[in-house]
């Protein structure tokens, strides 16, 4: 699993400063990594630079079988992002993420980005 911060990422609004890229399978362990790295971007200058409310960008679209533990960290980066007067906004987000953060209540606590819905096999 890879995240890192990203500037300069189609689709994103140029005045949004931070956007966390979360890659591969997200593993238990790297759920609390992955929310330093966000404290860490709204703590520096560039988080500074956020005006309040602002969302701030998580690209998800290279997750690898979103699960579970991905619903998690989800939920854990969007507590960081509300604790510091922001709101999360997935970018890219797999339709396997999609339907588990609705079935599990959370599409409605993130900001999604709005894309073409595609129904997961397996799951209609």
């Amino acid at each position: 699993m890879n995240f890192a911060r990203r500037s300069g990422l189609p689709g994103v609004d140029a005045e949004n400063p931070i956007t966390l890229t979360v890659t591969g399978r997200v593993s238990r362990a790297a759920v609390p990594d992955l929310c330093a790295e966000l404290e860490r971007a709204l703590a520096g200058p560039r988080g500074a630079a956020l005006t309040p409310g602002a969302a701030v960008d998580c690209d998800v679209g290279g997750m690898i079988r979103p699960d579970l533990t991905a619903v998690e960290a989800v939920a854990r980066l969007g507590l960081v992002a509300r604790r510091a007067g922001h709101t999360l906004r997935l970018r890219r987000v797999p339709p396997e993420l999609r339907a588990l953060l609705d079935l599990v209540g959370l599409a409605d606590v993130v900001t999604l980005e709005e894309g073409p819905e595609e129904p997961v096999p397996g799951l209609y």
